[in-house]
């Protein structure tokens, strides 16, 4: 649901009011950058993981929301101005390596980049779903809607099984 309402803000606009990516995409990073100043002065932090009151639910809903809603409108505004589809989708893979890579090696705070790279897997996901379903004739390899949201589904779906069942994802301190 929250893809939607993040595919359906920047349409609105885009779609039915005319509004160019040039303008909506800086809306949203401006929308995005002031929930997370209202969240971090009431607040203190932007940790995921210290959301334990309906306020900070709130928040983080909020960014959550202008989170999709930016990505969507970044990724079209990439895919129109020249990039295509592919072209944003590698764009937006390169560009997610980068607070991935500050943060292992250049001392970047985890929250920022967690925040960073979340930021960044809409509209990269968005570039790659859009590449695999288009036509040809839009640069894409026109598998389709259904066979791809199909697709993407079944192996997301999996990758989270197979993570519950192995809890490879879970960190096991070791205490001296």
């Amino acid at each position: 649901m929250v893809s939607v309402f993040g595919t359906m803000a920047a349409d609105v606009l885009h779609v039915g009011l005319g509004v160019p990516y040039t303008l909506s995409t800086p809306f949203f990073m401006v929308t995005l950058a002031a929930v997370f100043a209202l969240w971090y002065r009431g607040e203190g932090t932007l940790s995921i993981h210290s959301i334990h009151t309906r306020r900070r639910e709130a928040f983080y809903w909020a960014a959550v929301l202008a989170t999709f809603a930016l990505g969507t409108a970044a990724g079209d505004l990439t895919a129109t101005i020249g990039f295509g589809f592919l072209g944003s989708a590698v764009l937006y893979a390169a560009a997610i390596a980068v607070p991935a890579v500050a943060h292992r090696w250049g001392g970047l705070n985890a929250v920022a980049a967690f925040w960073a790279v979340y930021v960044i897997t809409r509209p990269l996901g968005a570039s790659v779903a859009d590449w695999m379903a288009v036509g040809h004739g839009r640069g894409g390899l026109d598998l389709g809607l259904g066979p791809v949201t199909l697709s993407w589904t079944v192996a997301i779906l999996g990758f989270v099984g197979y993570l519950d069942a192995s809890r490879k994802d879970i960190r096991h301190e070791v205490t001296p």
